[in-house]
């Protein structure tokens, strides 16, 4: 499209301010390599390592099989935000206006909301999981005077607060800075990860890569068969993307061109996630060798490897990588969000400071309390509440108004508009959502359907689409006609 397309000529002060307009194509600055460092940074954060090492020991297979499972799941996220991320790559529309088209535009509040609390909830975790790895440098250099609240140390609640301000801060310089130094924190992760491989795997020795094939074998407590395990290992992993992929727009709406996000998410996904697999795989292994436990948090594991000149660079590097995806997959998209609600009262950057506030009372909590529900229960309770919105959104975009919007009427309350609807709700697509959310929550929650454990995401993805599909016959065959 030209940028005089993008152009909005008249809006409604209830649904626009600046920072949710339309970007013109020429003033985006974002290509491939920035796009493969939003997955990079997500995938090798502390929070990210710590879930894909836990499923190498939870489901009993042999290490092998996890990581088919695991890069499984990075080929299907790759289809999957390939299709979410176009349509803001086209229009430079943020996610909270795009899900106008499919539930109106005060329906599009809803969604909103819901994804700026998983958003926020996500951004406190990883706060205190990068919180761990500067804890640890401070020890390393200090000590630990000891003494704890609510399970952290005093040494904790300091680097908690230190993450906390240093996040926000970069946050507030603008995504130009979020941009460079994500481009510098994951590839620079990279360098550790291996250096700790290569220290594992020298002091395990030779039987490491034997052992690999039977070290889990006889671990974890799932009762279901081999195929069914890989599968939920391939759910879950999908899950844990589900925050991302659905609001992918939110970073696509500065991409020069689809085929660099294209690129992008071709060597972030199924490229990068089948190399830290391995790394994970590895490191996993040689920690029993080694300790006689398996350990999935890789500032233990450096605490154990018992290197004060590693621990210093890993301890920097994993709180770069944790922080830079912190800052772009669950800052960038509450702050959009919760701007859609009051656009004429909350700006991106209010959008940001209310995000950070309520995510430090989350992430203080995390260890005494939220982490006890265990990390895969809890990625996928999160995953399932917005997994439907992914499915009406494509299926509204693809099939329903064949990758056509009327940019104008998103930012638009006049009666009769492109997407009113009902007093600005599309009450089908809300009904889609419920019936859809209310079947991917029971697939966690209750316990006779234990057998679709992980695939959460991608069953309230799919019915969201399907029932949206059905219960828009009549406006797919006026636009059909149109």
């Amino acid at each position: 499209m030209h940028d005089d397309e993008l152009k909005i000529t008249r809006h409604d002060p209830s649904l626009y301010n600046e920072d949710l307009a339309p970007i013109p194509h020429g003033k985006r600055s974002w290509g491939w390599f920035e796009i493969f460092n939003v997955w990079s940074n997500d995938i090798q954060s502390l929070f990210g390592y710590s879930l894909a090492a836990s499923l190498f020991i939870i489901y009993g297979l042999n290490g092998w099989a996890v990581m088919a499972a695991i890069i499984l799941a990075g080929f299907i996220v790759m289809v999957l935000v390939n299709l979410s991320g176009k349509p803001s790559v086209k229009y430079g529309i943020p996610f909270p206006v795009l899900v106008r088209a499919s539930m109106g535009v005060r329906g599009a509040n809803l969604p909103a909301l819901l994804r700026a609390i998983v958003g926020i909830f996500w951004y406190g975790v990883q706060t205190y999981f990068a919180s761990t790895a500067v804890a640890l440098l401070l020890t390393a250099l200090f000590g630990d005077p000891g003494g704890q609240f609510l399970g952290l140390s005093a040494i904790g609640w300091l680097a908690f607060v230190i993450v906390w301000l240093f996040q926000l801060a970069i946050f507030w310089a603008g995504i130009e800075r979020i941009k460079h130094f994500l481009n510098w924190a994951g590839p620079l992760v990279y360098v550790v990860m291996v250096a700790l491989m290569i220290i594992v795997w020298f002091k395990a020795g030779d039987e490491l890569l034997p052992a690999i094939d039977t070290i889990f074998s006889s671990s974890g407590d799932y009762e279901g068969s081999d195929l069914s395990a890989f599968l939920a290992i391939t759910g879950t992993m999908i899950a844990y993307f589900a925050a991302v992929v659905i609001n992918f727009g939110d970073f696509t709406r500065f991409v020069r061109s689809e085929r660099e996000m294209k690129l992008g998410n071709l060597l972030g996904l199924p490229l990068n996630v089948a190399f830290f697999s391995f790394i994970a795989l590895i490191i996993t292994a040689g920690t029993v060798a080694l300790f006689g436990d398996a350990l999935i948090n890789p500032s233990e594991i450096i605490e154990r490897v018992d290197s004060l000149p590693l621990t210093l660079i890993a301890a920097i590097t994993f709180f770069a990588a944790t922080v830079g995806i912190n800052l772009v997959a669950n800052f960038i998209p509450p702050a959009y969000d919760l701007a859609n609600l009051f656009p004429s009262k909350i700006s991106f950057r209010v959008g940001g400071l209310i995000t950070a506030i309520i995510a430090f009372f989350v992430g203080a909590l995390w260890l005494a309390v939220i982490s006890r529900i265990g990390i895969p229960g809890f990625v996928n309770v999160l995953g399932a509440v917005v997994a439907p919105f992914y499915g009406i959104i494509v299926v509204d975009y693809y099939l329903i108004r064949r990758q056509k919007l009327n940019i104008q009427d998103m930012f638009s309350s006049e009666p009769g508009s492109t997407y009113y609807y009902d007093n600005g709700w599309n009450r089908k697509a809300l009904i889609a959502f419920g019936l859809a959310a209310l079947f991917s929550l029971s697939s966690v929650w209750i316990p006779t359907l234990a057998a679709l454990d992980g695939y959460a995401w991608l069953i309230g993805a799919g019915l969201g689409g399907l029932f949206y599909w059905g219960l828009m016959g009549k406006e797919r065959k006026r636009l059909a006609y149109a």
